[in-house]
């Protein structure tokens, strides 16, 4: 039985090749991992367009039309920091569905992967820091609303902090937000997730290792939740241009099969998302995201033998 897996073929799409934002990663990654052999024969899980009530769960009806009639201000398309388009337009509409679509899977198979989101720093009417919607709100809130769970873990292993995903959730007692991330690094104003933890630049990944158990645990302990969406962003790799951490590829596996097996082992669910990830080398980036997918696999595969 494989995994399911999440995505679409419009994640990525062409764009500015100097561009910081690496948009060619989500392509990248759908073919590393079919190269794999994950996908066992089976065909990606492909999610279509959100509504626009439900991306209204979290993101203010007004803001959702300046995005998408390209109406927003000089000031708010610096924050978004990407340029507009049709085609961001289109791949932005579908993503947040797709976080959903992999919660509901993972409900049903105890596990599931999207090969995109993870875009944690949208806020409730603005984009910021490559971040339009907050595809981990908008699927908590819709799993709540439609009464599929009664509580939400949202795990957030990004380097940067999920400043938006704490601010639209915050006062909500069905979700629990929790960040561990790089105290000095964006956003320089840092939110209140109901835990935060803060680690110094420069972090090895020993020290993040053990941070991450305890914090797991911990987060657990406080949510008693009914799924974890788990956000496993790679920018806290040594080398990423945008991280100011020193943990190595095989401390990222680790951290990734830590979070799945802890999961699997206690019988909450967990969908994962990718996360950030900025490597100059996008092939190696790509690989780099796959290291969830195979941590995901490797402890399916183990329970179900």
């Amino acid at each position: 039985m494989p995994i399911p897996l999440v995505a679409n073929p419009v994640y990525s799409y062409p764009f500015p090749a100097q561009h910081r934002f690496p948009m060619e990663k989500f392509g990248l990654l759908q073919d590393y991992v079919a190269n794999q052999g994950w996908l066992s024969g089976n065909p990606f899980y492909r999610p279509g367009k959100a509504s626009l009530a439900l991306l209204e769960l979290a993101h203010c009806p007004a803001y959702l039309q300046r995005f998408i009639n390209n109406q927003q201000s000089p000031a708010e398309l610096k924050a978004m920091g990407l340029p507009w388009s049709e085609a961001l337009v289109r791949r932005t509409l579908i993503s947040p569905n797709g976080t959903l679509l992999t919660a509901l899977l993972a409900l049903e198979k105890g596990i599931a992967c999207h090969l995109a989101g993870g875009t944690h720093h949208a806020h409730r009417d603005f984009a910021s820091g490559f971040c339009i919607l907050n595809d981990l709100a908008v699927t908590a809130l819709a799993l709540i609303k439609q009464q599929k769970v009664q509580h939400v873990l949202i795990f957030d292993c990004d380097v940067h902090q999920g400043d938006g995903t704490a601010r639209i959730l915050e006062n909500n007692p069905h979700i629990f937000t929790c960040s561990i991330h790089c105290q000095d690094n964006f956003p320089s104003t840092k939110a209140r997730s109901n835990l935060d933890v803060a680690l110094p630049r420069g972090t090895q990944t020993a020290q993040y290792l053990s941070t991450l158990k305890t914090t797991l645990e911990r987060a657990i302990r406080l949510s008693r939740p009914d799924i974890i969406l788990y956000d496993a962003g790679v920018d806290i790799y040594t080398a990423d241009p945008l991280g100011h951490f020193a943990v190595t590829e095989a401390g990222i596996f680790a951290r990734d099969l830590y979070v799945i097996s802890s999961c699997r082992r206690q019988g909450i669910p967990v969908a994962s998302v990718i996360g950030g990830g900025y490597d100059d080398n996008r092939s190696a980036l790509a690989a780099r995201h796959g290291l969830v997918i195979k941590a995901a696999v490797e402890v399916y595969t183990q329970h179900n033998h």
